[in-house]
């Protein structure tokens, strides 16, 4: 069974900096595509980054230059470290890995940017 530990939301103010960590447990190996999303009340989900297995990263453009995606496939684990946060950033936070042709989600974790 496969299963996805975030952690790192809270609460920060505008311009800050806050770090999410994403750990799958389980018995895996050879996970692919690991990526993050986040979803307003009302909205999509929709990607802020993702890393493949070679390394190659891809973001949304809203936060390209500010977060960073990284990845530790000994640990299974991914971070996405988030610098000058946005009011508009404020969102639940979810990490998705892809194995098997399975996409697996992590619970969320809320991150909320006050002005």
């Amino acid at each position: 069974q496969v299963q996805l530990v975030e952690s790192g939301g809270g609460l920060v103010q505008a311009g800050g900096s806050l770090r999410l960590s994403c750990a799958a447990s389980g018995s895996i190996a050879g996970i692919n595509t690991m990526s993050w999303y986040r979803q307003v009340p009302g909205k999509q989900r929709d990607l802020v980054a993702l890393i493949t297995t070679f390394g190659t990263t891809n973001y949304a453009d809203s936060v390209k230059g500010r977060f960073t995606i990284s990845r530790d496939n000994a640990k299974k684990s991914i971070a996405l470290q988030m610098n000058s946060l946005k009011p508009e950033d404020t969102a639940v936070y979810y990490c998705r890995i892809e194995w098997k042709n399975m996409g697996y989600w992590g619970q969320g974790t809320q991150v909320t940017v006050s002005s």
